[in-house]
């Protein structure tokens, strides 16, 4: 969820200026290393994967890692940071189960209001994740929960029962699930993402607020079909980089469909934040869709006062 624009500065900016200093050689580009004195570069950032790595020390990870390196912070505040930077008001972040500590309840424990928590579940342990996510929420760590259904193994399609015992679960929290729908990235069968099976589930579980993730392609005409049918059915722009964004999409929610598309980003697992939001202005929104695509819309899926 995006605050309307202001102009910001914050400690990320000097850990950007050290990737900006590196020398592309191919796709990725390599320099001096910022943690220690070397005359010979061995430090390497792959922006295609947000990811970097110094072969001196050994050091790796994502831009995340990089800023809680460099700038000696804890994840918390480097999360925080990243969302100041783009004036990000209040964010998502992913909740693990167990009891252990970790960086996400920690940044939800310190900044209530910037963060809220979604847990992924995992539906071939039924009873132990409807317990999870009730404790999970119960104790104020979550808000949602998501799916990636082809990434199970065994796959649980979208409208298996062991998915249907998860948005029973929802329903009864009064929270959305946030899912995966479409052809996969990683080479496994695409089947239990099919777009077509959402059918199924709406029909079932009409009160389910459900929001789809990565993509729906190939089948974003038939998400947008479905989206008009059902009312609680929404679409995130998740794991796509702006200047990749469906048209279908974008032609829908500059139609009848402004109230159901969400902004979605895929940071840090593989999109960089400045990224995103260096494409954004130029995707070809009218001006009605912006608020509610940015902020309105994720608001009032989960339940959020902003």
């Amino acid at each position: 969820i995006r605050r309307p624009p202001r102009s910001t500065l914050d400690r990320s900016s000097a850990a950007s200026d050290v990737y900006k200093r590196q020398k592309k050689r191919g796709k990725n580009y390599f320099g001096l290393s910022p943690f220690r004195s070397e005359t010979k570069p061995s430090f390497s950032v792959a922006p295609d994967k947000n990811m970097w790595y110094d072969f001196g020390s050994g050091q790796g990870g994502n831009s995340v890692q990089f800023l809680i390196e460099y700038e000696k912070i804890s994840f918390s505040e480097a999360i925080r940071s990243l969302a100041e930077k783009h004036n990000i008001e209040i964010a998502m972040i992913g909740v693990g189960p167990g009891q252990e500590r970790s960086g996400a309840r920690e940044a939800i424990e310190q900044y209530p209001d910037r963060f809220i928590g979604c847990h992924e579940p995992d539906p071939n342990d039924v009873m132990g994740s409807i317990a999870t996510v009730r404790e999970l929420h119960k104790n104020g760590y979550i808000k949602a929960i998501s799916a990636f259904p082809a990434g199970r193994n065994p796959q649980v399609p979208i409208n298996d029962p062991k998915m249907y015992a998860l948005y029973a679960v929802c329903v009864e929290l009064d929270i959305p699930i946030f899912c995966c729908a479409g052809i996969p990235g990683p080479r496994v069968p695409f089947e239990a993402q099919h777009v077509k099976l959402i059918d199924d589930v709406m029909y079932d579980f009409p009160d389910l607020r459900f929001v789809t993730r990565h993509g729906c392609e190939p089948w974003e005409d038939l998400a947008v079909k479905l989206m008009l049918k059902w009312p609680n059915l929404h679409y995130s722009t998740s794991a796509f980089a702006p200047k990749y964004y469906p048209e279908a999409i974008i032609n829908y929610a500059n139609t009848r469909g402004a109230e159901k598309i969400l902004y979605a980003g895929y940071f840090p697992m593989g999109l960089h934040i400045d990224t995103i939001f260096d494409q954004l202005p130029s995707v070809p929104f009218r001006d009605h869709v912006w608020s509610k695509f940015l902020r309105e819309n994720a608001a009032r899926v989960l339940k959020l006062e902003v």
